[in-house]
């Protein structure tokens, strides 16, 4: 694939010295992206084996990565382009050794490989309510052109060890899917953490965190035993990074500018 085909890039840090490549005018990551890799890693911070689902440009296996020094990752990504910005954010950060990349479709690639820690970041827009962008990188990172939450589920029961840990967000006005694809693929809902983007807003997306039932004793829906951990919220009402995001930053070795001003956009939002 041609630089021209691929477009205008901006170099973005991502986790330490780490930087990724992601275009001006396409997909590029956000705060979905780097919340379901901190759970993520929270959650099998000992996970010698990670698989990410529709892993895009590679945001969130260069955040896993970067935490899990020891762990050998799987990356599976469909979309063209998305695929070609991985390849190259991994041979940037000398993770080809470690990291093995997968160009093909998560809900159909074989894999003999079961890990301890799996990911995944769905689009959650529905396919026959949504008009698809001009841009097809775009396109298939917001609407659910190759399958939604409950896909990334089925495929994530499919390729977890016994004793690990499928963390995939999703839509936050809809945890009956997550519920529903949890049941239907044999897993337990083991903890939930809704995401806010404002503090005047309703929850964007929900991080859902499963086991296998095999696992042990059952857990989940009808136990009362799912762990709701407290909600992050990314901004407060007047635009300004909350602690919550501040945290997200510090965890991936970011810098944090504690006096950093709210955002003018969300202040004229408040006045009008």
């Amino acid at each position: 694939m041609t630089d021209e085909e691929i477009g205008e890039l901006s170099d973005d840090a991502i986790a330490g010295a780490w930087r990724l490549w992601q275009r001006v005018r396409g997909h590029r990551y956000s705060l979905d992206d780097v919340a379901t890799a901190r759970e993520a890693v929270e959650a099998r911070p000992d996970a010698q084996r990670v698989i990410d689902l529709g892993c895009g440009i590679g945001s969130v296996t260069l955040m896993v990565a970067y935490k899990l020094r020891d762990a050998r990752v799987i990356a599976i990504e469909a979309q063209a382009i998305s695929h070609e910005l991985a390849r190259r954010n991994l041979a940037r950060n000398a993770l080809t050794e470690r990291v093995r990349l997968i160009h093909g479709d998560l809900r159909t690639v074989a894999l003999e490989e079961r890990a301890d820690l799996i990911t995944g970041t769905p689009p959650y827009f529905d396919p026959k309510k949504s008009s698809p962008s001009t841009d097809s990188q775009r396109t298939y990172a917001r609407i659910e052109m190759r399958g939604g939450i409950e896909d990334y589920v089925a495929a994530g029961a499919r390729l977890l060890a016994p004793g690990g840990r499928l963390v995939v967000c999703g839509d936050a006005r809809r945890p009956d899917r997550a519920m529903a694809g949890a049941a239907a693929a044999g897993l337990d809902v083991i903890a939930k953490r809704d995401v806010v983007p404002r503090a005047d807003k309703d929850a964007l997306f929900t991080i859902w965190t499963f086991a296998l039932r095999s696992d042990g004793e059952p857990r989940g829906e009808g136990t009362g035993t799912i762990a709701e951990h407290p909600p992050i919220v990314a901004r407060t009402a007047d635009g300004a990074r909350t602690e919550d995001a501040h945290a997200l930053r510090r965890f991936f070795d970011q810098p944090v500018n504690e006096d950093e001003a709210p955002s003018p956009r969300a202040r004229a939002r408040r006045a009008r």
